[in-house]
């Protein structure tokens, strides 16, 4: 079988290592020269991964059986439809589906509409008065986020990106004036206290099949101080479920993800691929941050080396609606992912330099790389202004496998950045006393 896979970031290099595993034909899309999907593609094809027509050009040519879309923004663009329209399979959501990401406003609303549990008070707004006369009556205590897509780096929140209503304002200002997202418009949500954690699931349109959960740390550097970014790192338990919750708290987050499946539905905009919820654990319960419309990307890493099961013969029970006949399994580890991103990433980030890599001295130490948005040219790796690649540790323990993770990432040099805390014995043991504290 032919599989094309379009996006050329670690996330995609792990969905594609997956699909040679399973025995297919690999073909890959790209806007990047990304070394690691290269080796192990049949053909590569390097272009602007929104532009639908070239991606269903390329698909044609190469006699591509189906496809399988990473990023969120050629979902937003209607690649998945192009390629249905000329009768290539695509295990990835449609642009009508993919409105449960790409569209904030319409999450919220869809929610609401269908009572799914998990909500959170909030309103969208056009007007930046009217938009400051709710974030008045909340105390201030919001999240401002655009209403589109901002590569996981738009959303500010109370007490971690501005502390006054002037500054809410001026944020708030800035995303209406400059139609940031893609839309003149801004969702304002209340502030939600607790502990974030990804739930990813594989869906056929009706039955979902969840995934271990994973915690991503959006935030640049230790201690989650600095900016947002699109993901530092990220961990997951052999369990199944983090350190800090409870198999309830699993199951809440996965009727939610059935509920807003079964919602989609309803609306005629049936859902197959992989969705994912960002949920924060609070004290009452698991609350909706956002769904995306893919894999995650760190978390991607962290499960996707666990599957068991052919992970293209999921992708075709997805497209054909049949995961309730399927057993998906998962080994029993844990894992630790760390990016290693630009100096200045974040804030300012160097392109161009080069970074060494020793991937066969990070084999054998364990561990797994997967290369991100960098660019190869004459045999040497240059970075661009995104993360350049992923380091994956798995073990039994998640401290064994940070472990791995570290000794992996010692054969990476580079004017380079990591944060190294990410899956450390203090942290995890920093956010179960805070949900212990939440849950008295």
């Amino acid at each position: 079988m032919r599989v094309l896979v379009i996006g050329g970031g670690a996330r995609e290099h792990a969905i594609c290592r997956a699909v040679v595993e399973s025995g297919a034909q690999l073909y890959a899309f790209m806007k990047n020269s990304n070394p690691g999907i290269k080796r192990i593609a049949s053909h590569y094809y390097l272009h602007d991964e929104k532009d639908a027509e070239k991606v269903v050009e390329y698909a044609l040519e190469n006699k591509i059986d189906m496809v399988v879309i990473g990023p969120e923004a050629p979902e937003g663009a209607g690649v998945a439809n192009a390629l249905e329209e000329k009768g290539i399979k695509v295990a990835s959501p449609t642009k009508e589906a993919a409105e449960i990401e790409t569209n904030k406003e319409f999450m919220r609303n869809l929610m609401k509409k269908h009572r799914i549990p998990g909500s959170v008070k909030c309103e969208a707004f056009s007007d930046v008065a009217e938009a400051m006369e709710f974030v008045e009556e909340m105390d201030g205590m919001v999240a401002i986020k655009p209403i589109g897509l901002t590569g996981g780096k738009g959303v500010r929140v109370y007490g971690d990106h501005f502390r006054t209503l002037a500054e809410a304002e001026d944020y708030i200002k800035e995303i209406i004036e400059r139609g940031i997202g893609g839309e003149h418009r801004v969702l304002i949500e209340e502030k939600l206290m607790g502990e974030e954690f990804t739930l990813q699931a594989f869906c056929d349109g009706l039955t979902i099949i969840p995934m271990p959960a994973v915690q991503d740390h959006k935030r640049l550097l230790p201690g989650d101080e600095g900016p947002n970014t699109g993901g530092m790192g990220s961990y997951s338990h052999r369990s199944g479920i983090l350190p800090f919750m409870t198999p309830n708290d699993y199951e809440e987050a996965a009727t939610i993800l059935q509920k807003i499946v079964e919602a989609l539905k309803r609306e005629r905009r049936d859902y197959r691929g992989v969705i994912y919820g960002q949920f924060m654990l609070t004290g009452d319960g698991v609350k909706v941050i956002e769904i995306n419309a893919r894999f995650g990307d760190p978390e991607a890493m962290n499960v996707l080396p666990l599957l068991k099961t052919n992970f293209v013969e999921i992708c075709m029970a997805m497209v054909e609606g049949k995961l309730s006949s399927m057993k998906i399994g998962f080994e029993r580890k844990s894992t630790v992912c760390k990016y290693v991103v630009p100096r200045g990433y974040g804030v300012n980030p160097v392109a161009g330099a080069k970074i060494k890599v020793d991937e066969e001295a990070i084999k054998k130490e364990g561990g797994l790389l997967f290369y991100a948005s960098v660019n190869e040219e004459n045999g040497s790796i240059y970075t661009t202004t995104s993360r350049s690649l992923a380091v994956v540790g798995i073990a039994d323990e998640i401290e064994v496998a940070e472990e791995i993770c570290e000794r992996c990432l010692r054969h990476v040099e580079g004017d380079v950045f990591i944060r190294h805390d990410i899956g450390k014995r203090e942290l995890i043991e920093k956010r179960i006393a805070n949900m212990e504290q939440l849950r008295v």
